[in-house]
C-alpha cells in the first residue's frame, strides 16, 4: 500500500504540476491534429495511463487500473488543450494545459509550472 501510495503520489504530482513546453522554433507547432485528436491512452515516463474519452479525463495506474485522478478537457486551440483534474488521492484539483507537439506527444504544465510528458499508448 505505501509503495502505491508514492507512485501514485509521484504520478499525481506529474499531472498536476505539469505545464506546456515549447513545441519547438516558432512555427513548426502542429496546425492540425489529425482525426483523433488526443482520443485515446496515453502514458507518462512513471508508467501512469491517463485517458481521454469524449471531454473526460482518467488518470489510473497501471498495475491496479486504480483510478487516481478525474476530470475534463477541452480544447483551447487545436494545438493547446485545457485539463481540469480533482485528485482522488489527494483530494486537490488542478489545472494542466498540454501543447500538441505531434498525434503522439504531449507536452504539458501545470498552473504550478511542472513539466511533463505523455505519449500515446499503442494499441493492444
Amino acid at each position: 500500500m505505501k509503495r502505491l501510495r508514492a507512485a501514485a503520489a509521484l504520478a499525481l504530482i506529474s499531472v498536476t504540476l505539469a505545464a506546456c513546453q515549447s513545441a519547438g522554433p516558432i512555427g513548426n507547432a502542429p496546425t492540425v491534429i489529425g482525426t483523433g485528436g488526443i482520443e485515446g491512452n496515453w502514458v507518462d515516463p512513471n508508467g501512469i495511463t491517463s485517458s481521454f474519452n469524449s471531454g473526460v479525463f482518467v488518470t489510473r495506474t497501471t498495475d491496479t487500473n486504480e483510478k487516481l485522478a478525474e476530470g475534463s478537457y477541452r480544447y483551447e486551440t487545436p494545438q493547446l488543450v485545457s485539463i481540469d483534474m480533482r485528485s482522488l488521492v489527494r483530494g486537490t484539483t488542478s489545472r494542466v494545459n498540454c501543447a500538441v507537439v505531434s498525434p503522439s506527444q504531449l507536452n504539458c504544465t501545470s498552473s504550478a509550472g511542472s513539466q511533463f510528458t505523455l505519449t500515446r499508448k499503442a494499441a493492444g
